[in-house]
């Protein structure tokens, strides 16, 4: 099989494969970035907290 037909062998596996894809409604995007935006919130507030009492920890202990 030459270079040429094992692109075009891919070209039509990659189209057969893009058939099969199914993309999210605007709601169910809009939903994901919610949950996204809010869980990153949610970790960043846990580390600053958790960073602020360590810092505070070790001001104790080496002060």
């Amino acid at each position: 099989m030459s270079a040429m037909e094992q692109f075009r062998e891919y070209l039509k596996d990659v189209r057969a494969e893009s058939a099969k894809v199914s993309w999210p409604t605007r709601e169910e995007l809009r939903d994901s970035t919610i949950v996204v935006i809010v869980t990153c919130l949610l970790v960043a507030g846990f580390i600053g907290i958790v960073d602020r009492i360590l810092d505070l920890v070790v001001r104790l202990i080496f002060s």
